[in-house]
């Protein structure tokens, strides 16, 4: 979330890890740094005990960071976009990869009893991936040699049914 990173100081990065507590929920949470997050954070100059700041070096205000990334959204060319996107951009990545929801639920720090509802909810619902996949499936169910003898080739207005 926007405050949780706003409020991310260097001494929640020990170079492999990020460890924050959830403003919102309490939940403690440890995310393994890429080497791409890595590379730029070790080479971020430590102008202030916060992880992000300003041009000036001053820790960002909720509602500077909001100005600025409308701005620079604008900028890109991106409408509509909120930073608050991003989290839902990433649980739709990490499941289309495959990611379990408890693996999904240790990065974002939701409970386990609400990743499930959290996720189908918000997220996956409007992954276009996810519904190609759930035609194929379909469709591969439908031409199956297993299919019952009196629905092979039916339209439906044989039985008289649709």
């Amino acid at each position: 979330r926007q405050g949780d990173l706003l409020r991310l100081s260097w001494a929640s990065y020990d170079g492999d890890t990020i460890r924050l507590r959830q403003g919102k929920t309490g939940a403690r949470v440890s995310i393994p740094v890429g080497a791409p997050l890595r590379s730029v954070l070790d080479a971020t100059p430590r102008r202030s005990p916060m992880i992000l700041t300003n041009r000036a070096g001053h820790p960002w205000t909720a509602d500077g960071f909001r100005s600025s990334w409308r701005k620079t959204a604008k900028r890109a060319g991106i409408a509509g976009l909120t930073f608050n996107d991003l989290r839902g951009t990433a649980v739709t990545r990490l499941r289309a990869l495959g990611c379990t929801h408890a693996e999904i639920g240790a990065i974002t720090g939701h409970r386990n009893a609400e990743i499930t509802a959290i996720i189908e909810a918000h997220y996956a619902a409007t992954d276009p991936k996810l519904a190609e996949s759930a035609i194929k499936k379909l469709e591969t169910r439908t031409n199956s040699p297993n299919r019952p003898p009196n629905r092979q080739g039916s339209t439906g207005s044989e039985s008289g049914k649709a």
